[in-house]
């Protein structure tokens, strides 16, 4: 094949690491042997950066951009510097929800620190500084996205439940659960690594992507190569170039030896 990758970009969850969070052994030395070819990895998350810090502290040799929060935000690492953060305007969005969902619970990032939530989220989905406010002050002022979460609902009724909204003037992707993440209207990921390739004189034909979410939809077909792992949902397999296997399968390490295996 012609293709020949000049970045690899990388979701986190269902991806990289599995509900451990522990980037294990044998990713690592893949994503070494990538980076030997001198070709950069980065990660491209819906993460906040402080989520995706417990993941790039176990890479410590992935000195580059790192897109998070969907694409709302670009941090070069190490060291810590923000380099893109687009923001809009949560007031109508928090307000049309609190109606639809009154139970529901919201979170807003905190850049480089952590959240400032309206209650507890369950164990583990956030990470960073944690703070309770009241919904007042979290949507006084512009943001990179609102986190709408209810741990008492199933993915298919947060589905039908942004159906419903009709949201307008933003963007937003549903996760496994009952998550929406709300962000800038044109934002995520593919946005945010068209950014990064743009300033590192990179084409978008020469990038291996791979993911397994609903939000990994437009950056897999923006990549040249776009991989779905087999543990995406139905409606990203059928969209992605290749399948590879499941993170538990190692599959991010079938799809980099393909390009970067010890010859």
């Amino acid at each position: 094949m012609s293709f020949r990758p000049r970045l690899v970009a990388l979701d986190v969850d269902g991806t990289l690491v599995d509900e451990t969070n522990i980037v294990r052994a044998d990713v690592r030395a893949a994503i070494q042997r990538v980076l030997d070819a001198g070709v950069p990895v980065l990660l491209s998350t819906g993460r906040s950066w402080a989520s995706a810090l417990t993941v790039l502290e176990q890479l410590p040799d992935l000195n580059a951009e790192h897109v998070c929060s969907n694409g709302a935000v670009t941090v070069r690492y190490p060291p810590f510097e923000v380099v893109d953060m687009l923001t809009f305007d949560p007031r109508p969005v928090a307000e049309l929800i609190r109606r639809e969902v009154p139970d529901a619970l919201l979170a807003v990032e905190v850049i480089g620190q952590g959240y400032q939530v309206t209650g507890e989220f369950p164990p583990g989905e956030l990470h960073g500084v944690i703070e309770v406010v009241d919904v007042e002050e979290m949507i006084g002022r512009d943001v990179t996205r609102i986190i709408v979460r209810d741990p008492n609902a199933g993915e298919d009724e947060f589905i039908a439940l942004a159906e419903r909204l009709g949201l307008e003037g933003v963007s937003y992707s549903i996760g496994y659960t009952a998550w929406l993440d709300i962000a800038p209207k044109g934002v995520d990921k593919a946005h945010g690594l068209a950014r990064v390739c743009a300033r590192a004189g990179i084409d978008a034909a020469d990038v291996l992507a791979l993911g397994d979410g609903r939000n990994d939809v437009q950056m897999l077909e923006w990549a040249g190569r776009g991989v779905a792992m087999a543990n995406a949902p139905r409606e990203v397999l059928d969209l992605a170039d290749a399948v590879t296997g499941s993170v538990e399968d190692g599959g991010l390490i079938d799809e980099l030896d393909r390009w970067f295996a010890v010859r």
